[in-house]
């Protein structure tokens, strides 16, 4: 047992539990300390994923856990959003008298996250998609006396039964077909199985993956918790899962054999869930819920590079690129939010530029990078994506996603033209020094990492997803 391999992992692990331990023995004055136990783990496991960082894609623990440079970013976005959802919490949660055993439920839920993207095995990954959703529930709905969280809490879950319990049939599924977990096993005779069991396992297992990217059909959990739940766990979750999810569904269609209609599958959703999110984002007059069916949407841009993961050499890269662009401008974005009292309503919004011309400006350069406007980093993520869609000779998915792209702008600019243009109905109340500093590390990073962005992604994502024995 190489425990040594899983050193980012457990770093959580203990992270938590010593946190729970922490929360149990300590008055509720000195329960804010636990956010730096919190960011020490996170700061000891970051720097593990980035001592280790696999020279070659290798399998450890019987195969069931991979080492790989798309893991291993994937771990890397992970990890750096956990710490900007942390840092933004301490103030938020000051008045909680859980405050303590929040930041165990945080690790816990990245720590779910890290596993799907690290899963080699179905069962694995599995493990890691319960871990993240049973952790994440009760950040939802942590605010106990405010019913919009309970509502978005039981969503949340509800959608999440379902959807976990798809999974979880789609799995024994392709046991049944192959009589084995093991993703090479897999690999080996889905080419082989029948056809028809094939497309139920598989679809079984893509919408209860769905969930975790909060891609249609089980989309409809996202406006809601981006709307009530604590503002700095709704930015960890429209960011975490999604990651790991993408990468865990790339490596399961990446088996799929080249002629599976599946993949047409995941690029009908795509389109689906991109338009779906854009449309729905337009009639938003609450500036939490925009940014919710935003979220909805970005999986679907997303979606689009799992779909031609097979014929198309850059789309880990795309894929790597775009969720990394996308965590830094909507943990931004939440940030600045965390930093107004999570104020949600347009009209709170009004002559913001006047009141608050740091947020404003951080706000704004936070959505124009979910469109993809250059220089941004937003628009390298989405340049990559139609790159490698209009490789795989799927134009008509790359023309979707310009018009939905098109048709985000508009109500990004609906946002930004409130903050600007409109007479400030009075002064803005603002928390302190945590929020402002995770919204201007998240301000600094779009504008900085634009510069790094192809330097550090395109050499991890050419290895793409093999499976070494």
């Amino acid at each position: 047992m190489p425990v040594a391999d899983l050193t980012p992992e457990l770093a959580l692990l203990i992270g938590a539990v010593g946190i729970v331990l922490g929360a149990a023995f300590m008055s509720h004055s000195r329960q804010g300390w636990l956010a730096g136990a919190a960011l020490v783990a996170l700061a000891i496991a970051l720097g593990a994923v980035a001592v280790q960082w696999p020279a070659a894609s290798s399998l450890t623990f019987s195969g069931v856990w991979i080492l790989d440079a798309p893991a291993s970013l994937a771990k890397l976005i992970i990890l750096v959003s956990g710490m900007l959802a942390v840092a933004m919490s301490p103030e938020w949660m000051r008045s909680d008298p859980r405050h303590g055993e929040y930041y165990a439920l945080c690790l816990f839920a990245l720590l779910g996250a890290i596993v799907m993207a690290a899963a080699g095995d179905s069962m694995e990954l599995l493990l890691g998609v319960l871990l993240s959703s049973a952790a994440s529930y009760p950040l939802v709905a942590y605010h106990r006396g405010f019913a919009p969280a309970l509502e978005a809490g039981m969503k949340y879950f509800l959608i999440g039964a379902l959807a976990n319990a798809l999974l979880c049939v789609g799995v024994v599924m392709l046991f049944g077909l192959v009589g084995d977990t093991d993703y090479r096993v897999l690999s080996a005779f889905l080419a082989q199985s029948d056809r028809l069991a094939l497309s139920v396992a598989m679809g079984c297992v893509i919408l209860g993956l769905a969930f975790k990217l909060a891609a249609f059909p089980a989309h409809a959990w996202m406006p809601d918790v981006a709307q009530a739940a604590p503002a700095p766990v709704a930015a960890m979750l429209s960011v975490a899962p999604k990651v790991g999810a993408a990468l865990a569904l790339a490596r399961l269609v990446a088996l799929l054999p080249g002629e599976q209609g599946l993949l047409w599958l995941v690029a009908m959703v795509s389109a689906i869930t991109m338009t779906l999110g854009n449309l729905a984002a337009l009639r938003q007059s609450d500036v939490r819920r925009l940014l919710g069916w935003s979220s909805v949407s970005q999986s679907g841009y997303a979606l689009m590079a799992v779909a031609v993961i097979e014929r198309a050499g850059d789309a880990v890269t795309a894929l790597l690129t775009f969720l990394a662009a996308y965590a830094l401008a909507n943990l931004t974005a939440f940030a600045v939010i965390t930093h107004l009292r999570g104020r949600t309503d347009l009209d709170d919004y009004r002559g913001l530029a006047r009141t608050q011309p740091l947020a404003a400006a951080v706000l704004i350069v936070a959505m124009l990078s979910l469109v993809g406007i250059p220089p941004l980093v937003g628009f390298f993520g989405k340049f990559l994506l139609f790159e490698a869609t209009l490789e795989a000779d799927h134009a008509w998915l790359a023309v979707i996603a310009v018009l939905n792209t098109l048709v985000s702008l508009y109500y990004y600019l609906r946002v930004a033209a409130v903050m600007t243009f409109s007479r400030p109905p009075g002064g803005v109340s603002v928390l302190g020094h945590h929020s402002r500093f995770a919204m201007l590390a998240g301000g600094l990073g779009l504008v900085a990492s634009s510069l790094l962005i192809e330097f550090l992604m395109r050499p991890a994502g050419a290895t793409m997803l093999a499976f070494p024995s």
